[in-house]
């Protein structure tokens, strides 16, 4: 499948491993490129970011709203072996999701972050969380999915996926990049194609987290690195959308300083 691929290469040749970010829902690779993809170039890692099918430019947007979990997986499976080796692998929120459930079936790549990411156990302790919090918010959510973007606002954008600080330009490039998602991969994430956790990732792991994440909570990140019997970094005064928030920059240091301590 033809599928967008935006990289950003390091000036001199480089012997680092590659690094594959994958997007979350409704979203595309561009929110890699505008931060993460040239900051990880300048630290010597060829940098890409592809956006899943039916996503950007990419084919199938014809039958995207029925793409699964296992669809996306594959999109990641191909791009990673059209690479000149095997990628580290960054995942945001739905692609968290991919990259946990890439694992069951690929055991190639050398290191592996979630941020922000859908928890193990799927969509529904989030939900259950934001209904209990926020059952307005929740609600604006679900309209979305269910009848079309145009019930997206700044201001529900801002207070769902954005801390206090973050300008009103992010947002509106945030808002005009947004797209449909798959209703058959909301339905995996709910309970049909969850990480089965038979056995734990051999490579290292890394799972980040938001302390103002109003979609995944503190409490669902540290579960999920719990779960794969390591620690969680928590970054406070930061939201959701940590690649494209004020401080982006705390979060790739933490990643690079990561990968540098496993020499990778």
């Amino acid at each position: 499948m033809q599928l967008e691929i935006i990289s950003r290469l390091p000036s001199t040749k480089s012997t680092k491993p590659p690094i594959l970010c994958i997007h979350g829902a409704y979203n595309r690779a561009w929110c890699w490129d505008k931060y993460f993809l040239p900051y990880f170039a300048q630290a010597g890692y060829p940098a890409y970011a592809l956006s899943l099918r039916g996503h950007g430019n990419s084919a199938g947007a014809n039958r995207l709203y029925w793409a699964s979990l296992a669809d996306y997986v594959h999109d990641v499976a191909q791009v990673s072996q059209n690479l000149a080796q095997p990628p580290i692998l960054i995942g945001h929120s739905m692609g968290g999701m991919i990259v946990q459930k890439y694992w069951e079936a690929h055991h190639s790549h050398p290191a592996a972050i979630l941020m922000a990411s859908v928890p193990p156990c799927g969509l529904w302790s989030p939900s259950i969380y934001l209904a209990c919090q926020d059952p307005e918010l929740l609600w604006q959510l679900n309209l979305i999915q269910f009848f079309g973007l145009r019930f997206v606002t700044p201001s529900l954008l801002k207070k769902a996926l954005f801390s206090e600080p973050t300008t009103a330009e992010i947002i509106q490039n945030y808002l005009a990049q947004l797209q449909p998602e798959s209703q058959r991969v909301i339905l995996d994430m709910l309970w049909l194609d969850l990480p089965t956790l038979h056995s734990q990732p051999t490579s290292p792991l890394l799972v980040l987290g938001a302390a103002n994440d109003k979609v995944f909570p503190q409490f669902l990140v540290n579960w999920t690195a719990k779960i794969y019997d390591t620690q969680a970094h928590i970054f406070p005064n930061m939201a959701h959308t940590m690649m494209l928030e004020p401080a982006w920059q705390k979060v790739a240091d933490y990643i690079l300083s990561w990968l540098q301590e496993r020499k990778l």
